[in-house]
């Protein structure tokens, strides 16, 4: 298994929605900034919104198991291979984040319990 490289390319805020469905004064997402990054592997990365990783584990997941030798959905979606475009399911202000496929190993760091 390989580590997964995160980076938070956007924050956004769609206005339009948030006038009519959000609390007054709604701004973007206060989790995560542009530019940020995180390494994934079988688990959540520290510091990385929980209802984020529900959205992008599968693709995470995907990419650290060899993915990146093709393209995801037959190659109709992303271009470059070992790529993945990704967003949370927030509605109102959903933050955009690319997944990368490393050659980094991944290694546990705890002894399984059987």
């Amino acid at each position: 298994m390989k580590k997964v490289k995160i980076t938070v390319l956007k924050t956004t805020l769609d206005r339009e929605l948030a006038e009519e469905y959000g609390v007054p004064g709604l701004k973007e997402c206060p989790m995560h900034r542009k530019g940020e990054t995180f390494y994934a592997d079988y688990a959540k990365p520290e510091g990385l919104c929980d209802e984020a990783w529900k959205a992008i584990y599968q693709y995470s997941f995907a990419l650290a198991h060899g993915a990146n030798n093709g393209l995801f959905y037959y190659g109709d979606w992303i271009r470059k291979p070992g790529v993945a475009i990704c967003s949370c399911n927030d509605g109102l202000r959903p933050v955009i984040f690319k997944l990368e496929a490393t050659d980094e190993e991944s290694m546990i760091d705890y002894t399984p319990v059987r």
